[in-house]
């Protein structure tokens, strides 16, 4: 399990996000109070340092729950935007780390994520290079089962509001 939460701020421009990237990790990053209060830190991302497939933001996912209560607010719940799972995999492929790669095989092996799914969405990724190698990882990994992979596939848009995780 790792101690690091990747966090991407909402900002108006990217210039803002990434300033905001810099202060969530200067307060809650590595060797913070934080860091050492609650035993995990935050590091602050921005687009530049992650490429994620097109529509990835029509998929977030809603997670409020007791977990994400403010202590000593009497019940104020925080809502947190994570990742699809499917885009978080197209993230952890176009970086192709061994981490990363191990991570993507483990849900794929334990029937989490759909290799279809995902290979469609690194279709839309706009770094063609990048989204090849990820493509050849997965093609790989999955001996080419996964339709999406051969030549003249469409991916289907399957684009869902947010789904609330209690």
């Amino acid at each position: 399990m790792s101690m690091e939460v990747d966090v991407l701020p909402e900002g108006a421009t990217d210039a803002e996000i990434e300033q905001l990237a810099d202060k969530v990790e200067g307060i809650a990053g590595e060797m913070s109070m934080f860091h050492q209060t609650h035993g995990f830190y935050i590091d602050g991302v921005d687009l530049s340092t992650c490429i994620l497939p097109a529509g990835w933001r029509e998929r977030l996912v809603e997670v409020r729950n007791a977990n994400t209560a403010a202590p000593g607010t009497n019940g104020l719940m925080f809502t947190g935007l994570c990742l699809d799972k499917e885009d978080l995999c197209v993230a952890k492929l176009c970086a192709l780390r061994e981490k990363d790669m191990n991570f993507v095989r483990a849900l794929l092996d334990a029937g989490i994520v759909d290799a279809e799914v995902i290979a469609g969405r690194l279709r839309t990724v706009e770094n063609g290079r990048v989204a090849r190698r990820a493509q050849e990882w997965l093609r790989s990994t999955t001996n080419g089962k996964a339709a999406s992979m051969l030549p003249g596939f469409q991916a289907s848009s399957r684009v869902s509001n947010r789904r609330p995780i209690d």
